[in-house]
């Protein structure tokens, strides 16, 4: 197990955690503890919240995921285009991949 990334809030932490996981890179979460109390220790990389791989022979495609995420690039130019959802004709904003009205996954062509 080895950390990739170390997060301003839990929030963030979770966010690289889900696009790890969502590339098939298990990871964890650890320090999300020690935000609350925040004031009382100093904010150094030991008291941020961290991602770390568990597997760490996916060590170097996490990191060029967080890469790209570090740059703003999560998902490929088509996906920031709105789209129509196929099942009910919402309009979604291109950052989603799941219709917000009837939960349909988007579908890329």
């Amino acid at each position: 197990m080895k950390q990739v990334f170390i997060a301003r809030h839990p929030a963030e932490a979770h966010l690289v955690k889900g696009l790890l996981e969502s590339e098939g890179i298990e990871a964890a979460v650890r320090g999300e503890e020690l935000s609350g109390v925040r004031g009382g220790v100093p904010v150094t990389p030991d008291t941020s919240p961290s991602v770390w791989v568990l597997d760490d022979s996916q060590i170097e495609r996490a990191t060029a995921i967080i890469s790209q995420y570090d740059r703003g690039v999560t998902m490929g130019p088509e996906s920031t285009s709105p789209w129509k959802c196929p099942q009910c004709g919402e309009q979604v904003e291109g950052q989603f991949t799941t219709c917000w009205k009837c939960g349909t996954d988007r579908v890329d062509k």
